[in-house]
């Protein structure tokens, strides 16, 4: 999922500057098409649409509740035709991909390219379960991400979401200096075997995450927690963003073995940083001697 963000008030030229106008018109249509399904329980949309960030590059994204209640006519879950029914959102033309993806999530590409992520989840156990997702997910104007609540339940769970939550300082910044410190060891193994293309892969997708989660607890903007480098060009300052882009490169083995050493260099002075203000551990030791390793 991704999570509430509000931009300044001048964003980024040419950064979520065109209205959302197609997606819109999608939601409108979903709306409606929810309201005429019998089976469905309700419709919960989230992402940039529900947060006023929404632009014309924008998903569209929901929960799509199934009823499965013992009374209803419906069919189990699993027998409700999600494609057939996204197909009606675009009357006439056909869906360019429909896929489950990795997630196990409904994942469409309309005409347009617009992609799509639909949960659909039964409505006895995926509505209770809502209450799980505070502290991760914020829903600042529940009235509008709920398009259908045909049972009374999902409106009064969705405002339950309404407060953000950011997570707690001191024992969120001690799991990201641990899985830094962990994660970067293994790059460092992986570039001394010589497996480059492991190593910019560990780099980008187990050690960057925590790096701006770290970065953003410090700079107090959690927004957007679970998807870090989302908005990172309006969220962080300059310096910070200079530091992460020296983090990355190609495979070429000089550039990724500095980018390594960068990465390092970065996540230690947050560490160091997270331990001033909140009293965090860390191990020296292991810091120098993982610096030796990666070249330092």
């Amino acid at each position: 999922m991704t999570f509430p963000h509000h931009r300044p008030t001048d964003p980024a030229p040419g950064y979520g500057t065109e209205p959302p106008y197609a997606l819109d018109a999608r939601i409108e249509r979903l709306r409606t098409l929810a309201h005429a399904e019998p089976r469905l329980a309700g419709v919960l949309l989230y992402g940039s649409w529900t947060v006023g960030e929404a632009d014309a590059h924008s998903d569209i994204e929901a929960y799509v509740f199934l009823d499965d209640s013992p009374e209803s006519r419906a069919d189990a879950p699993d027998g409700f035709d999600g494609a057939a029914f996204l197909q009606q959102l675009d009357p006439g033309l056909p869906l360019r991909l429909v896929h489950t993806n990795q997630f196990g999530v409904l994942t469409v590409v309309f005409e347009d390219l617009m992609r799509g992520e639909f949960h659909l989840v039964g409505a006895s156990t995926g509505i209770p379960e809502m209450d799980g997702w505070r502290g991760m997910v914020h829903l600042p104007d529940p009235e509008r991400a709920v398009l259908l609540d045909r049972t009374g339940q999902l409106l009064p769970a969705a405002r339950a979401l309404s407060t953000l939550q950011p997570p707690e300082p001191a024992a969120t910044a001690q799991q990201c200096a641990d899985e830094l410190a962990n994660w970067t060891l293994m790059v460092a193994h992986l570039l001394a075997r010589g497996e480059l293309a492991r190593a910019h892969a560990f780099l980008g997708t187990m050690v960057a995450p925590q790096q701006l989660k770290l970065c953003r607890l410090l700079r107090g903007t959690t927004a957007h927690w679970l998807t870090p480098s989302r908005a990172l060009e309006l969220d962080l300052p300059q310096a910070d963003r200079a530091r992460y882009a020296a983090t990355t490169s190609g495979v070429e083995p000089d550039a990724l073995r500095r980018a390594a050493r960068n990465s390092w260099g970065w996540s230690r002075e947050l560490i160091e940083e997270a331990a001033v203000r909140w009293g965090t551990g860390r191990s020296a030791a292991l810091h120098r001697d993982l610096a030796a390793l990666l070249g330092s």
